[in-house]
């Protein structure tokens, strides 16, 4: 496996092969269309002044030999000919000594011989330095009666002096310590995404608590926040998953046993006509119950579905919630509950049959948790941009840690009336009312009663009377 430390330290060095070729592509252009005849051009003049002098202040060609050593300590290779063949080397020696014929041409034609300009070599650039003497310009010149072509280039030790040595020091020393420093950088970077990788590995162990100590300002940083965040959501999920499938066991458990039970007792032993109906009565209950449950189970998980399907119509919600107390108008004469409203027509674009869910959930939790002989106050009104529907009850109200769960999933205020629901109810009063935009509040006291509030967005919804 190519790990990414490998990847950052190639993908690094193959930046700076490309950037060194393209360097290199640049600098021989440079060089083969303008430098090369500017070296050219001036060593030419350098030759010229050469031979003038020597034309023009040394007239004996005895001093020809002891003025052009001179010139040659002073850092140049020279070739010296004559038309009768006699030759002479000065400066350091060349390590190529065969001239081209057209050389010849500054003898027998007086012209000058550009080798620099004309020289080519394999890399180019680096033709430059080649200790040839092809590679050197050439002009004639006269020492008496006698005929000569001088031939001269720099001695490349001249080419390479002190501060070229040091600046190709300087560049060598950045070269190394650049690419140590990517390397270091690389190392550096990585280590935090190989922690990461760790974590990430006991994630998959159901390990939410494994210690990630990393702290930086950088992307990194964030990406390790991000990963906390994450983190503590997977084992909130994991401990709400175990929670949810420990309720639903239980609450399936409890009435399947009850059922069994009883369906044992008719099986089993001479029971009395009334002792029969209890019985009977009792079954009837809890596979309501059981019915009651498996139909919130499975609303409660299309709801949950990132794209549940809504089917949207104009909804005339002062009805829907009248025909909710109709429904239950024999449990509120059984606990002697008034129920007093305001609901003017209002009608409003939503899924019917989940508003029916909200309203249903609301009212029997205000009958359920209501005193005897105690009221149910139900408003609904609006304005140009919200639609609020409250439900009011005087029941036993709720303790401010209860309220900080109410709408968790199989949450119950009164734990010893289990029996009487499931605790999904308000966990699915809310989603619904988040899928439709809008927002629940509760506020309560305990021994007074509780307020829910349901605000609801109209724009193009709410549609006029």
């Amino acid at each position: 496996m190519k790990t990414l430390y490998r990847k950052f330290i190639v993908a690094t060095l193959i930046i700076l092969t490309i950037s060194v070729t393209i360097g290199i592509i640049l600098a021989n252009f440079i060089y083969m269309t303008s430098t090369k005849e500017k070296i050219d051009k001036q060593n030419v003049e350098i030759a010229q002044q050469i031979t003038f002098t020597l034309e023009n202040m040394h007239a004996d060609s005895s001093s020809l030999e002891p003025f052009l050593q001179s010139i040659g300590n002073l850092g140049y290779q020279i070739y010296v000919v004559n038309k009768s063949g006699k030759d002479a080397y000065f400066g350091e020696p060349f390590s190529k000594t065969a001239l081209p014929e057209e050389a010849m041409d500054v003898l027998t034609e007086k012209e000058i011989y550009h080798g620099m300009s004309t020289f080519s070599h394999t890399f180019l650039m680096m033709g430059h330095f080649s200790n040839d003497v092809k590679n050197t310009v050439g002009v004639p010149f006269r020492m008496g009666e006698e005929e000569y072509g001088l031939f001269i280039r720099p001695n490349n030790k001249l080419l390479f002096s002190d501060i070229h040595m040091i600046l190709a020091w300087f560049f060598v020393a950045v070269a190394i310590v650049s690419i140590s420093g990517v390397i270091l950088f690389a190392k550096h970077l990585i280590k935090p995404i190989t922690t990461l990788t760790e974590a990430t590995k006991e994630i998959t162990r159901e390990n939410f608590h494994y210690p990630l100590k990393i702290e930086r300002n950088d992307e990194i940083g964030q990406l390790v926040e991000s990963f906390h965040t994450m983190q503590k959501q997977l084992q909130h999920n994991d401990e709400a998953r175990k929670s949810f499938i420990n309720n639903v066991s239980h609450d399936f458990q409890s009435p399947l046993m009850n059922i069994q039970g009883y369906a044992e007792l008719l099986l089993s032993q001479a029971v009395t006509e009334q002792e029969f109906r209890e019985y009977l009565q009792v079954i009837d209950q809890e596979s309501k119950r059981l019915s009651n449950l498996t139909k919130q189970l499975l609303l409660i998980t299309s709801l949950d579905q990132s794209a549940y399907p809504m089917s949207i119509s104009e909804v005339q919600l002062d009805e829907q919630i009248k025909q909710t107390i109709r429904r239950y108008q024999w449990r509120l004469q059984e606990k002697e509950i008034e129920v007093s409203y305001k609901l003017p027509f209002t009608r409003m674009k939503a899924d019917a049959e989940l508003m029916i869910n909200v309203w249903d959930n609301l009212l029997t939790n205000a009958i359920k948790y209501n005193a005897q002989g105690g009221s149910i106050w139900i408003g609904l009104s609006r304005n140009e941009s919200f639609l609020t529907i409250v439900f009011k009850d005087t029941g036993i109200g709720m303790s401010e840690e209860a309220l900080n769960q109410i709408f968790d999933r199989f949450y119950r205020v009164d734990s010893s009336r289990k029996r009487d629901g499931t605790g999904l109810g308000l966990s699915i009063v809310k989603q619904i009312i988040d899928l439709h935009g809008g927002e629940i509040k509760v506020d309560s006291k305990i021994g007074e009663g509780t307020t829910f509030t349901i605000t609801l967005p109209t724009m193009h919804k709410l549609l006029g009377e």
